[in-house]
């Protein structure tokens, strides 16, 4: 693949658990062909068009499948920007609350709406049973994806019935 292939795919199945930019991208192919992880060769596109493409050595096989089965002694928190906003809840002006939660709703379910047009698009109904290995990997990475976003809209609106009910008691709290 080439660093702008590699890109693509974050844009695309992976972009639904990790992020990487651009730039990023290319630091790390550097470094990986550095450590002959992968290798670097040139592939015409064209006439003149010279692309970079990179591919996985025997070395970087054999540590990728170590790193695949390394197990994490602590456990990741996902990074939240809105969760972290919620954290201050206080400094927030209380006319401005039900907003951003409204917000952050549309958001999640236009994010939900995505993530299933994907499940169908890819996989429909096929059975998880009879998917080759690649596709399972990537079907169970979108089920999470939409089990993820599916119980946060849940969160949301538990939260707004919360929210207004306290703005309907007026024990909300001023800023």
């Amino acid at each position: 693949m080439s660093g702008y292939d590699i890109t693509s795919e974050f844009k695309q199945a992976i972009g639904q658990f990790w992020s990487a930019k651009h730039s990023q991208i290319y630091v790390e192919l550097k470094k990986l062909v550095s450590e002959e992880l992968i290798s670097q060769y040139i592939q015409m596109a064209g006439v003149k068009l010279e692309k970079k493409m990179y591919r996985i050595t025997p070395k970087g096989k054999k540590e990728l499948q170590s790193w695949l089965l390394k197990i994490d002694e602590q456990l990741e928190t996902e990074k939240d920007v809105f969760a972290l906003r919620v954290y201050f809840l206080k400094d927030i002006p209380s006319e401005e609350v039900l907003w951003l939660f409204f917000n952050q709703l549309k958001r999640k379910s236009e994010k939900l709406s995505f993530l299933k047009e994907q499940f169908s698009l890819h996989f429909g109904e096929k059975d998880p049973i009879n998917l080759d290995v690649e596709e399972l990997g990537h079907y169970f990475v979108l089920t999470k994806a939409i089990s993820r976003e599916e119980n946060y809209i849940i969160w949301l609106n538990k939260s707004i019935e919360i929210i207004k009910k306290r703005i309907a008691d007026k024990s909300f709290g001023e800023n």
